[in-house]
């Protein structure tokens, strides 16, 4: 009887690439759509809207790409740190380092017999990749990818900040601030809930967190905008 293999679907592997994404988006929208509505409060026009809609895609979509590339960086090296050390130490005192592991094995429920023979053969067939692994918490699935951070921030704010902006456009100024705030709302809220489809989470749950902070965000700015417009 031929047997029947179990698939099992994973979302981790998206996690680099998938928080960049949303971050990048979410920021996209809310930081653009609260431009847009903070300078149409002040009773300004089209020219300047449009303006300060492009000025805030491109300058936020640089500023992602440099904020994801010098932080993911920084982690990246700090992993890169915590594995040269492991690799020393390995090559210094290898049984030292055997118990070590054997510990942590002991910590998550198996006896001190089968931990010690485990970390035995572990760190016969990989003993940095075992140690990177249970002791330094790292692997392959979650590691730092700076390039791809800054690839994906920058791509998803554009194409976020695209939103509001193309919303603006659609309508003439004095309606500005309501039909951006509230498609901007309306693409909150999906990409709430497409984040967390992809990352397999509650849907609901992500898409009123994500429209909260975003609605409280461009309701901030309409209202800064509106006590300057009123004031000039």
């Amino acid at each position: 009887m031929p047997r029947r293999v179990h698939l099992e679907r994973h979302r981790t592997a998206r996690i680099g690439w998938l928080r960049a994404a949303v971050l990048g988006a979410n920021d996209g929208i809310v930081s653009t759509a609260s431009l847009i509505v903070g300078v149409a409060a002040a009773s300004a026009g089209r020219s300047e809207i449009l303006l300060a809609g492009v000025a805030g895609l491109v300058a936020g979509s640089m500023s992602m790409a440099a904020g994801e590339f010098v932080s993911v960086s920084s982690q990246a090296d700090t992993e890169r740190a915590d594995v040269a050390r492991e690799r020393a130490e390995l090559a210094a005192q290898p049984d030292y380092e055997k118990r070590e592991l054997a510990e942590i094995y002991v910590t998550r429920g198996l006896t001190v017999e089968l931990a010690a023979r485990v970390a035995e053969q572990l760190m016969a067939h990989d003993a940095l990749g075992a140690h990177s692994r249970d002791e330094l918490g790292m692997s392959d699935t979650v590691s730092a990818r700076p390039v791809q951070a800054a690839l994906t921030s920058a791509a998803s704010f554009a194409a976020g900040a695209a939103l509001p902006l193309l919303a603006s456009l659609a309508v003439p100024p004095p309606q500005v601030v309501t039909a951006v705030g509230t498609t901007s709302m309306m693409f909150l809220v999906a990409l709430g809930a497409l984040a967390a489809r992809t990352g397999g989470a509650p849907m609901l749950k992500a898409s009123v967190r994500v429209a909260f902070w975003g609605a409280l965000a461009m309701g901030i700015t309409a209202v800064v905008g509106r006590l300057f417009g009123t004031a000039a």
